[in-house]
């Protein structure tokens, strides 16, 4: 890379040209305030996220002493817990609170519905989970397997689509349901009077509850839309004759659209592969373009070029005839790298490379200011930034400590920037009050992130025993205990109405049936968001949150005592004392080698950060650096208790990069690993396990940088 001397910083000469020609022009900051804040954070901040993590290590080592003396007696959680407390790893609870976030957008307040969650660096992903606000139930379901069955063969079936219709139609019913009617006997819509009046074949028919009427579209008399909404979450029915399938309605309904994807995070960490300053152009570039408006895609599709650009709002009529708008766009987050990793786009004048995390929030808040500052594509008065990673409360307060001298340099009221906080590692769970405390200004978002979370249990409690495999850990205690106190620690520190209560991500995208079926589990839990993998089950979760009303539950279970305790949520899953079968060992190493070869191959060779990877059994998963996490801690705990050997370990790595191979022989990109001997990806991957148990808090991050600058210097990739 080529640098550029800014107020002392050696600025890689593209991130300079990309500031101060495309990010700075139009918000008020000069490039010489920008680039003296950009040095004042580095040189101030930069110390204190050293000393977080000389913290997070001082920690590990006194946990990991205290398990090895313990090894040979019977485990005490009571003199375990009351360690934690002695080491500073457990703080002491304050007293009781409410946030006090001010300038909170319904679709983070009070809206409850779908999140998706994109990488920025791919343009045409972060456009399609922006415009994913709306979708089409028919589409959802025709093209998924949701009603049981995936669609044969590339014309129009028919019956399927009737069976579309009527499943589209019940659902109706349910959440909007007529007086005595059902929407499949409906042969016409109209607004009279204010009301929507719906003709069957034995007469008129209005809403049960005449207040889901939002409005219409077109002639009162003759709609060619129904504006619906129920539990805050809105309903249009497309009414054309003359469309294809509006022809063969009754109504000439020709679809059903679903207020979906209420919000997306544009992800720069877990689901990106970004390590130098063209990287980091692009996220930031494509960030800069969705919060400006000008953002779009060109690609071909069906043998057709296709331009995606933002979707405008959609204009409408309220009952009384007024004009009206619905929001086209999911509200933005973007996702900031966590307090670990540093990037060599910009370095001091010792030569030391920036925290990343610091260098993100300042790009992506001044990226946001030109929406602020008039471009209205996403919020009137807030920046939403998702922090990932921080370990405890002491770690929240430092990133808002940084995110109040941004607004500083950037000229922005205090409290500007809301901060999400992922309760994904163990020191975060189990001090989740205090860290909401340490925010309470700005915190808008607290979410559950069970992948990172499992990762982290597993090397917190290295030195602990033998963990049980990974799909176990599904069913132990601290995994529910978990998910129940990130509801009710957030409710009981005043979320309800300000902020997102989130739930982690369905990770079988063509599994929409299965996905129908479990995460309803999510609103019933009391999390008013929920992650979901594309448009298409964002379109189908949207239907869980008109089965059930969060509101309501998140009320009874604020009557109710706090479900879980910290006692539980501190059981350390170790496995049964007689291990388990050979055959499930040879299982578990290889289920866990061929996850994480199918993964690395393509961050490492391809700079993809989240795919739909291919399991053992060829089922498409998605995956990013969480799964990868777990899957190499969990062969790091049994390679370092002796359950297995590296030998055995490497013969599985070899075994699944031969698998790995044959699922990727349609991709043209694609470089075969083989034996792995001249395979970067495949090395990267081998030390994520044999080095896996002295990655720092077992992350997948440091490794995967280091082989990717390694395959671009090698095959000279920009």
């Amino acid at each position: 890379m080529a640098f550029v001397d800014k107020a002392g910083l050696q600025v890689a000469t593209e991130l300079a040209d990309f500031a101060e020609n495309e990010l700075l022009p139009g918000i008020g900051v000069s490039a010489d305030d920008f680039w003296t804040g950009l040095a004042d954070l580095f040189a101030r901040f930069a110390p204190l996220n050293a000393d977080a993590l000389k913290k997070r290590e001082e920690l590990q080592s006194a946990i990991d002493k205290w398990h090895v003396s313990h090894r040979n007696s019977e485990f005490d959680a009571g003199a375990y817990r009351a360690f934690l407390e002695q080491i500073g790893y457990l703080k002491p609870e304050g007293p009781d609170f409410a946030i006090d976030t001010a300038n909170v957008d319904p679709e983070v307040a009070t809206i409850c519905g779908p999140q998706l969650v994109v990488p920025v660096m791919n343009a045409r992903f972060a456009l399609n989970a922006a415009n994913a606000r709306w979708g089409s139930l028919y589409d959802a379901l025709y093209g998924s397997d949701a009603m049981g069955s995936l669609p044969q063969g590339k014309g129009y079936d028919a019956a399927r689509g009737a069976q579309v219709i009527a499943w589209a139609k019940k659902f109706l019913d349910q959440a909007v349901p007529l007086d005595g009617a059902s929407h499949a006997d409906v042969t016409g819509y109209a607004v009279k009077d204010g009301a929507l009046t719906a003709q069957t074949g034995s007469g008129e028919a209005a809403l049960k509850d005449a207040r889901a009427l939002a409005g219409y579209m077109g002639d009162a008399a003759k709609p060619s839309g129904i504006v619906l909404v129920h539990n805050g979450l809105h309903i249009i029915i497309d009414i054309d004759p003359s469309h294809d399938i509006g022809k063969t309605d009754k109504a000439g309904v020709s679809d059903v659209r679903l207020e979906s994807a209420i919000s997306a995070i544009m992800d720069c960490e877990d689901s990106v592969a970004a390590v130098d300053a063209t990287d980091k152009v692009l996220a930031y570039g494509n960030w800069l373009g969705l919060m400006n408006g000008t953002l779009q895609e060109t690609f071909e599709k069906g043998g057709k070029q296709m331009t995606r650009r933002l979707e405008d709002d959609i204009a409408y009529k309220t009952p009384d005839g007024s004009d009206a708008k619905l929001k086209g766009r999911a509200l933005m987050f973007v996702r900031n790298v966590g307090h670990l990793m540093t990037n060599p786009a910009v370095r001091n004048a010792d030569g030391a490379d920036i925290p990343e995390g610091i260098m993100d929030a300042l790009f992506t808040t001044a990226a946001a200011m030109h929406d602020l500052k008039g471009a209205q594509a996403n919020s009137e008065a807030s920046v939403y930034i998702v922090k990932p990673k921080m370990h405890g409360p002491d770690e929240v307060a430092l990133a808002d400590e940084i995110f109040g001298a941004v607004e500083d340099i950037l000229g922005l009221p205090r409290h500007t920037i809301k901060i999400g906080i992922m309760d994904e590692e163990r020191r975060t769970s189990a001090n989740l009050k205090e860290c909401i405390r340490a925010a309470r200004h700005r915190a808008a978002f607290v979410n559950t992130g069970f992948l990172d979370r499992t990762g982290d249990e597993i090397h917190t409690s290295m030195e602990a025993g033998v963990m049980k495999r990974k799909a176990q850990m599904k069913d132990e205690t601290w995994l529910s205990a978990y998910e129940d106190r990130n509801v009710d620690i957030a409710l009981a520190c005043g979320f309800q109405g300000k902020g997102q209560i989130g739930k982690g991500m369905w990770a079988m995208p063509d599994r929409m049936e299965a996905m129908l079926e479990a995460k309803i589990g999510h609103p019933k839990s009391g999390a008013n968001c929920a992650w979901v993998p594309s448009p298409t089950a964002a379109t189908l979760h949207a239907t869980h949150y008109h089965q059930v009303s969060v509101k309501q539950r998140q009320d009874e279970i604020l009557k109710k005592a706090p479900r879980r305790t910290l006692d539980e949520l501190l059981q350390i899953p170790l496995a049964p004392s007689n291990l388990y079968p050979e055959e499930d060992v040879d299982a578990e190493i290889l289920n866990n080698a061929q996850g994480i070869l199918g993964y690395v191959v393509r961050w490492v060779d391809q700079g993809v950060g989240c795919s739909k990877v291919p399991d053992i059994n060829d089922v498409g998963q998605m995956e990013d650096r969480a799964t990868c996490r777990i899957s190499s801690q969990m062969l790091a705990n049994w390679l370092h208790h002796g359950v297995v050997t590296d030998d055995r370990v490497m013969d599985a790595m070899k075994k699944a990069a031969a698998i790995v191979d044959r699922q990727n022989e349609g991709d043209p990109s694609y470089l075969p690993m083989g034996d792995g001997s001249d395979s970067l990806a495949f090395q990267a991957a081998c030390d994520l396990v044999f080095k896996g148990r002295e990655q720092p808090s077992g992350y997948t991050e440091p490794l995967l940088h280091e082989y990717r600058l390694k395959f671009k210097e090698k095959h000279g990739v920009a």
